[in-house]
């Protein structure tokens, strides 16, 4: 046992190396200085066992001690907050060696290692504290009234910390972590929650090999295991931490951390990587050695060009020893690309298949990192026309299997730089291009696209025109973090990556910076939403005196629903199956484009069953009778995708330009019969002009 008092100040001097390579922290500190803060040594009144058991198992509330409760209880920080991975908490066990409860204390503070550094004796006042639970693990906070459920307590606030909580004057131990397997992580063993635990034989799980601890600022859980289950539990790391950079050790022996739990999930938190003594191989998996570790031996370096040579069939396996190294020019950081990304080096780029989500996230597949891939055993083929790397699925190129990764892709440790676009016109492209980042400049949506959204419901095709009419599809994912954005309707320079499917042409941006059109369109002119004359979101519900409806067949009628779509109603008209054929129409007011020299009517739909297509018209005379009315279809966009709900689709803006000085009435005629009925929603009605 360590006696410390006041000649700590001097003793206390000791200085850990530090090493710092590039960013990355070494994980070593100062010992941090003790003086000037209150220390005391006092006698407890209850173990942590006891205190556990004042939250009955049971209770419907937190239990709150009185403001004049003399109950202390005492126990030894088992924690570290100083790298950043354990934050507002503060982790304690009863006894240095060999505890029996483990406890969490919930504060709002950081750097509590300053005032209560792993190993501290502290005795804690619990007067006006309160026991409560977060994801089902008890713990000492306070109680404010205004928590959610009943059950749990808020964190002790940072002026009361150091009246509540005291570090011993004279004692501080080294914490020595209790020996825990994997099997052991059972709730029969809850009472150690807040302990320093050591599991031994544990290697990360092989899907997350030669990843980093967590990506920056994003707090994720890495699997791990041991020899005693087949059972994986969970290293919980935050993407503040100051190792949260560093790569994952790769091999196998000594875990070192806290000891915690979130519901059902027995998960735990690093101290210090510092704890972690895991470099053994062979690997439980049979990973003989370092996966992570690179070397050119025995490798013959093929360049893009050369690696889609070898494809002459749709699946070419690749026998020979060869490393492709070129730079990662598109990922899934905005979900417009879905388990692939693309690489590129001076001869071309390629498409690369890997089942693995959030790529952007590993260190390997950030955009400008070249990376090296091993080619021996992967396959190459042409997928609907573009010569693509990875496995075989259906007998064609597929993905990667997750649990190779480590296999095949190697960080160069080289620094990220500017990915460099190759700049092409249109009816410049060759097969050659496909796979590269490329520029094309001056282009703009045709007019057809103005004022849609790059994506709904589904991959979505839009169409960009250079000044000169030549076209080529901008395909976009529904999943796309910019899916729902309204496209730009001026001119200017687009970055994407240019691919092919069955001989047509697609640009692929990565972000909406690649089709940033701010200039003036190709005739001068800049365009400008066409102002709303007449618009109807159907909020209130009901459809009022502004829309007619009319019932030609069936017993079923339009109508108006917020189903599924909590506050927000829209029209819809739906006929069970089995029912008589229905013909039903739903009829806007009239509205007047005398003056205008432009105009167009805007909606959203959405389908969901198999059935008649919704069909949209417009006139400008209406009988009062729709068969006797003369109607001209209108060639909106509708969705198509009759599986799901919820993926509402903008038609744009359809062309009135028929109509213009006259009053036009819009109409959606909806049709089934008993054996095909499809439920067809409207919304975000708008006749707009000038």
């Amino acid at each position: 046992m360590k006696k410390y008092n006041s000649i700590l100040k001097y003793i206390f001097a000791i200085f850990a190396a530090l090493v710092i390579t590039g960013c990355v922290h070494d994980d070593k500190y100062d010992e941090p200085n003790l003086d000037g803060y209150q220390c005391a040594d006092l006698t407890a009144t209850m173990t942590l066992t006891q205190l556990r058991a004042k939250f009955a198992p049971t209770a419907t509330a937190a239990f709150v001690f009185p403001d004049n409760s003399t109950d202390i209880v005492e126990g030894y920080v088992s924690s570290t907050d100083e790298t950043g991975n354990i934050y507002k908490t503060i982790y304690i066990q009863d006894k240095a060696e060999n505890p029996t409860q483990g406890f969490v204390i919930s504060v709002d503070a950081v750097s509590n290692y300053t005032n209560y550094p792993q190993g501290s004796k502290i005795y804690i006042k619990l007067a006006g504290l309160a026991l409560g639970t977060y994801g089902g693990v008890v713990q000492l906070g306070v109680k404010t009234g205004t928590e959610t459920p009943a059950t749990s307590v808020s964190r002790i606030p940072e002026k009361l910390v150091p009246a509540r909580i005291f570090r011993s004057c004279s004692i501080r131990e080294n914490i020595v972590p209790k020996k825990m397997t994997s099997l052991q992580m059972v709730s029969a063993n809850d009472q150690y929650i807040g302990c320093l635990i050591q599991m031994d034989n544990a290697e990360f799980d092989n899907r997350i090999l030669c990843t980093n601890f967590a990506p920056n600022g994003v707090t994720v859980d890495r699997i791990i295991r041991d020899n005693t289950t087949t059972t994986t539990r969970v290293v919980r790391n935050s993407g503040y931490a100051s190792f949260a950079n560093q790569i994952l050790p790769s091999g196998n022996g000594k875990f070192v951390g806290i000891y915690s739990k979130f519901n059902s999930t027995y998960q735990m938190y690093i101290n210090k990587v510092t704890d972690l003594e895991m470099t053994k191989f062979p690997r439980i998996d049979g990973i003989a050695s370092n996966p992570c570790e690179y070397s050119d031996n025995g490798l013959t370096q093929k360049t893009v060009a050369e690696v889609k040579q070898l494809a002459t069939s749709p699946l070419t396996l690749i026998t020979g020893d060869f490393v492709l190294k070129a730079k990662v020019t598109a990922n899934d950081k905005s979900g417009n690309l879905f388990k692939y990304i693309y690489v590129e080096d001076a001869t071309g780029g390629i498409r690369i298949n890997i089942d693995k989500a959030d790529m952007f996230n590993d260190p390997r597949f950030v955009v400008g990192k070249e990376v090296y891939v091993k080619l021996k055993n992967l396959y190459v083929g042409a997928v609907s026309g573009e010569i693509q790397l990875g496995t075989p699925f259906s007998g064609a190129v597929g993905r990667i299997a997750e649990a190779d990764v480590y296999k095949y892709f190697f960080d160069s440790k080289k620094p990220i730089t500017a990915v460099t676009s190759t700049e092409k016109m249109i009816n410049q492209f060759t097969a050659a291009d496909v796979g590269r980042w490329i520029k094309i400049k001056n282009l703009q949506f045709i007019a057809g696209d103005l004022e849609k959204v790059y994506a709904s419901g589904a991959v979505t095709n839009r169409t960009l025109e250079d000044c000169s009419g030549n076209k080529v599809i901008l395909r976009t994912s529904n999943f796309a973090d910019f899916a729902g954005q309204v496209i730009e309707g001026g001119k200017g320079d687009v970055y994407g990556i240019l691919s092919i499917f069955n001989g047509t042409y697609q640009l692929w941006i990565t972000d909406v910076l690649g089709a940033d059109l701010d200039d003036p369109r190709c005739d001068g002119s800049v365009y400008t939403p066409l102002p709303v004359l007449y618009k109807d979101d159907f909020a209130a519900g009901g459809f009022g005196t502004d829309w007619t409806t009319v019932n030609v067949a069936g017993t079923q009628i339009w109508n108006t629903s917020n189903q599924g779509n909590g506050t927000n109603y829209y029209a819809v008209m739906s006929a069970p199956l089995g029912s008589a054929a229905n013909e039903d129409w739903l009829i806007s007011k009239t509205v007047s484009l005398a003056g205008k020299t432009k105009a167009a009517v805007s909606f959203t739909t959405d389908v969901r069953y198999a059935g008649s297509v919704l069909q949209v018209y417009a006139t400008e005379n209406y009988t009062g009778n729709p068969a006797t009315t003369t109607w001209v279809a209108l060639p909106a966009a509708l969705d198509t995708n009759t599986a799901a709900f919820g993926d509402w689709v903008s038609s744009g803006n359809v062309d009135l330009s028929a109509f213009l000085g006259k009053n036009v009435r819009i109409a959606f005629k909806y049709t089934s019969t008993s054996s095909a009925a499809a439920t067809w929603e409207v919304d975000d009605f708008k006749i707009k002009g000038q």
